[in-house]
């Protein structure tokens, strides 16, 4: 991919796994914050980066909230 091709993509979160995403978050505000802020299972009982990762991959609702929240967070 050229230089010209990665900056036309429009893709904010192009290249960042949601693994990369959920690391970053639960270092930046913890597993509480992030079940207070997105009020799902997986965050808020025995919370672990592989069963919010398997919940994430399959429920686009919740996956969306936390991509915006990374968004929300990281941006500039």
């Amino acid at each position: 991919m050229t230089e010209a091709e990665k900056s036309s993509n429009k893709d904010p979160l192009h290249g960042i796994t949601l693994k990369m995403i959920l690391e970053k978050l639960e270092e930046v505000y913890g597993w509480e914050y992030l079940g207070q802020e997105i009020q799902i299972r997986c965050f808020n009982f025995d919370p672990s980066i592989k069963s919010s990762l398997k919940f994430l991959r399959r429920t686009e609702w919740a996956r969306k909230k936390v991509e915006n929240l990374y968004l929300d967070t990281f941006s500039s």
